[in-house]
C-alpha cells in the first residue's frame, strides 16, 4: 500500500555512492596544499572504479530493459567518457599541469552523469519488477571483493597505457605553445 516509503536497496547504494564522490569533488575544490589534492584524487579515482564496476556489471544489466536503451546507451558512453579521465589520472602523479583541470573535467562530467542517473534512470529502474534486495546484495559483495582485490583493469586503461602519454594532447599543446 505504501511501497513509496519503502527504501529500494541496491538504488541506495548507488546513491550513497553518488555523495561520496561529490563530497570528494567538493573537497578537492576547498584543497590548498598538492599533496592533499593528490590524496583526495587517488580516494576519489578508487570509489569510481567500484561504483562503475558494479553498475556496469549487476545493476545496469538488471535494469536495461525496463530503463530502455536509449538512457542505459547514454550511461555507457559517460562511463566510457569518465573511465579514459580515471585511466589518465591514473598515470599522473599530481605535479603535471593539466592534472587540476583534468579531474575538474572528471568532477563535472560525473556531476552531470549522477544528476541524470538520479532524475532519469533511477526512477525508472525503481519501477522495474526485479528483486532489489537480491541485487543489492550482490552488489555489496561485489564491491567488497574488489576492495580487497582491487578492481580489475578495464579497456580504456589499456587504451592510456598504450598511448604512453601521447594521447594526453591538451597537455602536449599547451607545452608546445610555451616553447614557442
Amino acid at each position: 500500500m505504501f511501497n513509496f516509503l519503502k527504501s529500494n536497496p541496491a538504488v541506495a547504494i548507488l546513491k550513497n555512492d553518488h555523495r561520496t564522490v561529490k563530497r570528494l569533488f567538493d573537497l578537492f575544490d576547498d584543497a590548498k596544499s598538492r599533496p592533499t589534492k593528490r590524496k583526495i584524487v587517488r580516494q576519489a579515482l578508487i570509489e569510481l572504479k567500484l561504483h562503475a564496476a558494479v553498475e556496469e556489471e549487476l545493476f545496469y544489466p538488471a535494469v536495461r530493459r525496463p530503463v530502455g536503451q536509449e538512457i542505459m546507451n547514454e550511461a555507457d558512453e559517460e562511463h566510457h567518457v569518465a573511465k579514459l579521465l580515471i585511466a589518465e589520472l591514473d598515470t599522473m602523479d599530481g605535479t603535471e599541469s593539466h592534472f587540476d583541470a583534468k579531474f575538474a573535467v572528471l568532477s563535472e562530467n560525473i556531476r552531470h552523469h549522477i544528476k541524470e542517473e538520479e532524475r532519469e534512470m533511477l526512477p525508472k529502474a525503481e519501477d522495474a519488477k526485479l528483486d532489489f534486495q537480491s541485487l543489492a546484495d550482490r552488489m555489496v559483495r561485489r564491491k567488497e571483493r574488489l576492495r580487497e582485490k582491487g578492481v580489475p583493469p578495464v579497456g580504456e586503461e589499456t587504451m592510456v597505457k598504450r598511448s604512453r602519454g601521447q594521447g594526453d594532447s591538451p597537455a602536449k599543446a599547451a607545452k608546445k605553445k610555451r616553447r614557442r
